[in-house]
C-alpha cells in the first residue's frame, strides 16, 4: 500500500526542490530522492500521518549559543554520518538537538532546525551564530550544498577540526611545563629575596661592622630591600603587563609586531611558525577540496590564520593571483614560507594537484610540531632545572661569603 509523502529537498545547484511522491514509506522517498541526485531535507506523509519533522515545543530558545570543548567536532561528525546513512537533514538536527549536551548549544541547534524548517539553506542558519560556527565551517557547508555532496564535505570538515584540536592540545603541552617551571622559580626567588635574605642584613652588619662585604651580597642585599619596599609595585606591574599587551595587540600595528616576535622569538619561534603553516596548509587544502574557489578560500585563510604576518602575506598573494599572478611566486617573496613549501604549491598549481600538495604541507609540518614538542620537552626539563640552579644558588653563594669571611676572621683572631 503507497501513500503521499510531500518532500523537500536540495539539487547539485543547492536550491531548494519541493514536491509530493507515491511512496510505501519515507525510506522508499529518501532512496527515490538520492537516486535524483538530491539530498533529502524534509519529508512527511500528506494529510496527516506519520511527521518525520516532529515539533521542537516551547518555540525557539534565546540562550546565549555556546559550545563545550569538542562539542561542535562531535556534531560534525555525527552529522555526517547521519546523512551518509540516508536520514533527512531536519530529521538529523532534530536528533541531534535533542542530544546535545551544553544549553547553548542546544539552542543554537534549536534555531538552526527551525531555519531549515522554513526552507532556509543550512549554510545561512548556521552563519547566524558565528561564535559556534566558524567562517571555515560555514564556507564549507555552502560549498557542500552547492555541489550536492553535503555529508562528504562534513566528514572533511569533523577531520580537519580534529587535526586542528590535536595540534592545539599538543602545543598547549610544550607551552604548559615551561610556564608552570618559570613560575615556580619565579615565587621561589621572590620567596628568598623578600623572606630569607632580608634577615642576614642586621647579622652581618652587626658581626662584619664598617669591613665592606662581597660585592654579590651587596647587590643581593640591595635588590632585597628595593624588593620589599616596592612589591605592590612589582606585582602590580606583573598582573598589570598582560592586559596592557592584549590592548597593544589589539591594534593593527601592535599585532603585527607581536606576531612578529612570536614567529622570530628563540626556540619557540620555529614551533610557532610550523605550526603557523601547518594551519595554513590545512585550511587551505580542505576549502579548495571541498570546492571553495581559490580566491574566497585565500580570504577565509588570511582571515583565520591566528598570525597577522602570515594573513598580511596571504592577502598580498590574493591580490596578486586576482591581478593573473600565480600564487607561489608571491608567497615565495614574502619570506614567512620556507621554499620547500613555496615550491610545492607551484607544483601543485602547475599539476592541478594543488589540493593534495597543501595536504603533504600540512601533514610534513604536523610530523615536525609532534617531534619538535617532544624535542623541547626533553630539552626544557635541564634548561629550568640550571636556571632554578643558577638563581637558588647564587642566592645561596652571595649569602654564605660574608658567613665564610666572618668565619676565617674568627679562626684568625682565635
Amino acid at each position: 500500500m503507497t501513500k503521499s509523502f510531500k518532500y523537500t529537498a536540495k539539487n547539485s545547484s543547492g536550491t531548494n526542490v519541493g514536491g509530493t511522491m507515491e511512496a510505501a514509506n519515507e525510506n522508499e522517498v529518501i532512496a527515490e530522492l538520492r537516486r535524483k541526485d538530491l539530498i533529502p531535507v524534509k519529508v512527511k506523509a500528506a494529510g496527516g500521518g506519520f511527521n518525520l519533522s516532529f515539533s521542537l515545543g516551547g518555540g525557539k530558545r534565546r540562550a546565549k549559543p555556546a559550545a563545550k570543548k569538542g562539542e561542535v567536532v562531535l556534531f560534525t561528525r555525527q552529522l555526517a554520518t547521519m546523512l551518509s546513512a540516508g536520514i533527512p537533514l531536519l530529521e538529523a538536527f532534530e536528533v541531534l538537538q535533542e542530544q546535545a549536551e551544553s544549553p547553548g548549544f542546544k539552542s543554537c541547534l534549536a534555531m538552526v532546525t527551525e531555519d531549515i524548517r522554513t526552507g532556509a539553506d543550512l549554510s545561512n542558519g548556521l552563519g547566524k551564530h558565528p561564535k559556534v560556527f566558524s567562517n571555515i565551517y560555514v564556507s564549507m557547508i555552502k560549498a557542500g550544498e552547492i555541489s550536492g555532496q553535503l555529508d562528504v564535505i562534513l566528514a572533511r570538515l569533523a577531520e580537519y577540526m580534529e587535526a586542528s584540536q590535536k595540534l592545539k592540545a599538543e602545543i598547549k603541552s610544550a607551552m604548559t611545563y615551561p610556564v608552570v617551571s618559570l613560575a615556580l622559580v619565579i615565587g621561589i626567588a621572590v620567596f628568598l629575596m623578600v623572606g630569607v635574605v632580608p634577615q642576614f642584613k642586621e647579622i652581618f652588619s652587626s658581626l662584619m661592622g664598617d669591613e665592606p662585604l662581597p660585592a654579590i651580597t651587596d647587590y643581593l642585599l640591595k635588590a632585597s630591600d628595593f624588593c620589599k619596599a616596592n612589591w605592590y609595585y612589582l606585582i602590580g606591574g606583573v598582573i598589570g603587563i598582560f592586559p596592557l599587551l592584549k590592548i597593544f595587540k589589539n591594534t593593527e600595528k601592535g599585532g603585527y609586531l607581536m606576531d612578529q616576535l612570536t614567529l622570530n622569538v628563540p626556540v619557540f619561534g620555529p614551533l610557532f611558525k610550523k605550526v603557523a603553516i601547518s594551519r595554513f596548509a590545512r585550511t587551505f587544502s580542505t576549502l579548495v577540496k571541498s570546492g571553495v574557489p581559490i580566491l574566497g578560500a585565500m580570504e577565509i585563510v588570511a582571515d583565520t590564520s591566528g598570525n597577522q604576518v602570515l594573513s598580511t602575506a596571504v592577502n598580498d598573494a590574493r591580490e596578486s593571483v586576482k591581478e593573473g599572478d600565480t600564487l607561489a611566486d608571491p608567497l615565495s617573496r614574502c619570506k614567512v614560507f620556507p621554499p620547500m613549501v613555496t615550491k610545492m604549491i607551484g607544483i601543485g598549481e602547475r599539476s592541478g594537484s594543488l589540493e593534495a600538495l597543501l595536504e603533504k604541507i600540512s601533514e610534513f609540518y604536523d610530523d615536525q610540531v609532534s617531534a619538535e614538542v617532544k624535542g623541547l620537552t626533553s630539552l626544557i626539563e635541564p634548561v629550568m632545572i640550571g636556571v632554578m640552579g643558577f638563581l637558588v644558588g647564587g642566592i645561596v653563594l652571595a649569602i654564605l661569603l660574608p658567613i665564610f669571611k666572618i668565619q676565617g676572621k674568627l679562626a684568625g683572631n682565635g
